[in-house]
């Protein structure tokens, strides 16, 4: 039996990666992107307020108000996560009080399209799921 090194075994562990097999770590990464804070904290620091615009730096603060209903645990919770997975990075600067603040990785930046077209989806096509609820509700489908 041939043997084989570290690398060769992480290849084929990733040219094997299926979300579809129960046993595939893939599907705890999509579970984490899955969550509604996470991809409204990747399309803000993606794009800013109103979602327009370039990737840029945001305080702390100005992701919690922008993020209506985030709560502080929730917020910190949320991108202390992106921060381990590599989406994010925190930034200390030395002020009174100390600045904070968060930026997309070059890692979040490539998944960064792809969460704010679902965003964009969601809300250009709210009211055509809203109606279809509406009509499954009362039995009418």
């Amino acid at each position: 039996m041939a043997t084989t090194t570290a690398a060769q075994r992480k290849a084929r562990a990733k040219a094997e990666y299926d979300a579809f097999l129960a046993v595939c770590p893939s599907r705890k990464l999509l579970d984490r992107l899955s969550d509604k804070w996470v991809t409204l904290i990747l399309c803000a620091l993606g794009s800013g307020p109103g979602g327009a615009g370039e990737p840029r730096p945001m305080r702390y603060s100005e992701l919690s108000r922008l993020l209506a209903g985030v709560s502080q645990k929730m917020l910190t919770q949320t991108l202390r996560s992106l921060e381990r997975d590599g989406l994010v990075t925190r930034t200390v600067t030395p002020t009174v009080p100390v600045t904070v603040s968060y930026e997309l990785t070059a890692l979040g930046v490539s998944l960064h399209g792809t969460v704010r077209a679902l965003k964009g989806w969601a809300e250009t096509h709210m009211d055509d799921v809203l109606a279809h609820r509406e009509t499954y509700d009362t039995g009418e489908a």
